[in-house]
């Protein structure tokens, strides 16, 4: 081969990585078509394993029948949570900032102000939350939880959508995550520095269950609020292991009337087929023998105006894409319908290939909550 004929393939080749950088970061000709091509769905959803359940009897896991079950599985849930003790619907935060400044929000609309609000727990344990206050208020709160990925500032484009339609965010992220502290605890495999959800098992004792520290923050703060302001309404909406704590602190908590868990959860009867097992909180069997999950997912819809709806991506490259609800929606609805009480939906975005909230699903769940 000639020299020349060499270095115009090298060159062409330069060309051709270029402008794929530049389609993948400024999303010009052809990003959109590219974006619009999406998995085969047969074969993504055979991958995924989305609707095999090896015989399981999905009706032998819902253990709520009637109305006293509902509150004998809740308190169970809660007696786990706290060790035996109650619902911690006395305690405050540790410490309330108003108006406070953070550059990373300067930029969202709609934006009146921020407080930061501080939860301290065991072990040292502290959870930091922002309470955005829109310009103009509908007087109704929706509590915002961040997944895995690290801080909320991750759920920015959601908080501005909910501030622009004017509701107050509170939002959290998840222990050991984000502004949240990574304390050194002593333990009895000596002293270990905190860095990860899976460690929480090294702690965990008869007195001690390392799953509050992801609700009691939320419910901590909501006594707070209950305090200090008058909602008319508090709803919850989480990304991932956001999406988890949503369902599992909407189940023990009625002041929640509307959640929104989006990629958060499916039944561990699932979760073997699925690419990602679950993080420690999400397969602790001393947590589920209280509640299945479907048991959960009727405490977080049962009651009078309560509802709760979770949302799946269908091609998620992370978590619980494919069509998992089609083994269990229909028999949550069915109950809930036998109860007389609230509501369960389940709702599909292939709109996209990514782990996130949509602008599609933000939609979505702005409608729900008006309806």
């Amino acid at each position: 081969m000639k020299k020349t004929t060499i270095v115009s393939l090298i060159v062409v080749s330069v060309l051709f990585f270029s402008y794929g950088l530049l389609v993948g970061h400024y999303k010009v000709f052809p990003y959109d078509l590219l974006n619009s091509i999406k998995p085969d769905d047969n074969k993504f959803v055979t991958q995924h394993g989305s609707s095999e359940t090896y015989g399981t009897d999905v009706d032998s896991l819902i253990h709520i029948h009637n109305e006293s079950d509902i509150q004998i599985k809740r308190d169970a849930v809660i007696n786990y949570v706290w060790s035996e003790k109650e619902f911690p619907s006395e305690k405050i935060p540790a410490d309330v900032q108003k108006t406070i400044s953070d550059p990373r929000y300067a930029d969202i609309g709609d934006l009146q102000s921020i407080d930061k609000i501080t939860v301290s727990m065991d072990h040292d344990v502290e959870s930091i939350a922002y309470l955005f206050h829109p310009n103009k208020s509908q007087n109704i709160l929706v509590i915002y939880h961040q997944g895995h990925d690290g801080d909320f500032i991750k759920g920015k484009d959601t908080i501005r959508f909910l501030l622009n339609k004017g509701y107050s965010v509170l939002a959290f992220s998840m222990p050991l995550l984000g502004m949240n502290n990574q304390p050194v605890i002593d333990t009895q495999f000596g002293r270990i520095k905190m860095i990860d959800h899976d460690q929480f098992q090294l702690i965990e004792s008869s007195d001690l269950s390392p799953i509050k520290y992801f609700v009691e923050p939320v419910a901590v703060s909501l006594n707070y609020l209950d305090k200090e302001y008058d909602f008319d309404s508090y709803y919850m909406v989480g990304l991932s292991g956001g999406g988890w704590t949503t369902t599992l602190y909407s189940a023990i908590d009625p002041r929640i009337s509307q959640s929104y868990s989006v990629a958060g959860s499916v039944p561990i009867y699932l979760r073997s087929t699925q690419e990602n097992l679950g993080d420690y909180e999400q397969i602790l069997p001393a947590l589920y023998k209280n509640a299945d999950y479907l048991d959960l997912y009727i405490l977080a819809s049962y009651g009078d105006v309560r509802k709760h709806v979770q949302i799946f991506n269908k091609y998620d490259p992370c978590c619980f894409g494919g069509l998992p609800y089609e083994t269990y929606a229909d028999k949550i609805k069915m109950t809930l319908s036998d109860l007389g009480k609230g509501r369960f939906d389940a709702y599909l975005d292939d709109s996209h290939k990514e782990h996130k909230i949509s602008e599609r699903s933000l939609d979505f769940i702005y409608n729900s909550m008006k309806s």
